[in-house]
């Protein structure tokens, strides 16, 4: 039993008071792109992404955003589920902290993985081909839903 007592779930998470945007939302973005612990240059990274969306689409990057992560949001994910040395994959819905966790993930890594352009300028493109459905981060989504909807006979293992 831990002597700390935790949080409750809404209030996890502040928004950063440094940071220009006040949403937990980026803040958690942040977060996910800090690398080896350098959190201000994680920050002016999403900072210039951002720039760089108001910039392309004349709206205001936090609805742009908060628009491809809704897009990318998983609604159901496979666990596997071993059941007499078989092992299913189970269908399961995702929590909606999870889904947005797991969409940013999503965008951050199909951004890191193009090449060619500096990394605000393709996080940029993710999350503005997130945004117009479309992108990896869309299309992982739609796999993961293929995989779920292919599994549904196992449902009744969920637990």
């Amino acid at each position: 039993m831990p002597r700390k007592q935790l949080k409750p779930r809404e209030r996890r998470g502040l928004p950063d008071p440094h940071f220009k945007f006040g949403s937990v939302l980026v803040t958690r973005f942040v977060s996910r792109i800090n690398y080896e612990g350098k959190k201000s240059l994680a920050e002016r990274i999403t900072q210039k992404a951002f720039d760089k969306l108001q910039e392309r689409t004349k709206e205001d990057p936090l609805t742009v955003f908060s628009r491809a992560i809704d897009n990318a949001k998983p609604l159901v994910e496979v666990k596997p589920r071993r059941v007499g040395g078989a092992t299913y994959q189970v269908p399961i819905q995702v929590r909606p902290e999870r889904g947005a966790s797991l969409a940013m993930g999503w965008i951050i890594q199909f951004a890191r993985e193009k090449a060619g352009k500096p990394f605000y300028e393709r996080l940029a493109d993710e999350i503005l081909a997130a945004s117009r459905r479309e992108g990896g981060a869309i299309k992982k989504r739609e796999d993961t839903h293929r995989m779920a909807e292919a599994n549904k006979a196992f449902a009744h293992y969920r637990w």
